[in-house]
């Protein structure tokens, strides 16, 4: 079954895309109040995010485009379903759970913005708590649990949104924390 998925005309970058696809059809879910599908199409999205780097890698059908799409698809669909978070938050009148996600759109930006930079100076830099696969479990369980999701009678997405906001923040100072202590170790 393996070889015949790395024959097959199947790409990273379809995967990367249908991925992509996922989230935006998540936003929609949301714009929607279809909480709890949304997060099954978030989760799903965010899954195919985590397999198009493996696949490539596996396959040997990477480029250096292909990572660059990946990266960027990655920032674009937590973006766009906070967005939409946000949206729903504003016709609610919840103007603080609105400026909970943008924070959190912001932090989650500068958490892979820091990644990049410090990997641009010559720094591995993938610590700190709030790194992609926890923020998705974040945001997936606020979805999957939110008011309206038919789930029981939870409200975790504003928590949720609250947590992703606190915790990528913390996330970024560590961040800058971790590589100034780099870099100084280096400088001598």
């Amino acid at each position: 079954m393996r070889e015949r998925l790395i024959e097959s005309r199947l790409t990273p970058n379809a995967i990367s895309l249908t991925g992509f696809a996922l989230n935006v059809v998540a936003a929609g879910l949301v714009v929607q109040r279809l909480f709890f599908l949304s997060g099954i199409a978030f989760i799903i999205g965010s899954v195919m995010d985590t397999l198009d780097g493996r696949y490539s890698r596996m396959s040997g059908k990477g480029t250096p485009f292909g990572a660059f799409l990946d990266s960027t698809l990655d920032r674009l669909e937590e973006g766009i379903v906070l967005t939409a978070v946000a949206a729903y938050f504003a016709a609610e009148h919840d103007q603080a759970a609105v400026a909970a996600v943008v924070v959190a759109v912001l932090a989650s930006l500068m958490v892979s913005y820091t990644r990049a930079r410090a990997e641009a100076l010559g720094v591995s830099c993938k610590v700190g708590l709030a790194t992609r696969p926890v923020r998705v479990v974040i945001l997936s369980i606020g979805l999957v649990l939110a008011r309206g999701a038919s789930i029981a009678n939870f409200e975790l997405l504003k928590p949720a949104v609250y947590a992703l906001a606190a915790l990528s923040a913390l996330t970024v100072i560590q961040r800058i924390v971790y590589v100034r202590g780099r870099l100084k170790n280096a400088d001598g």
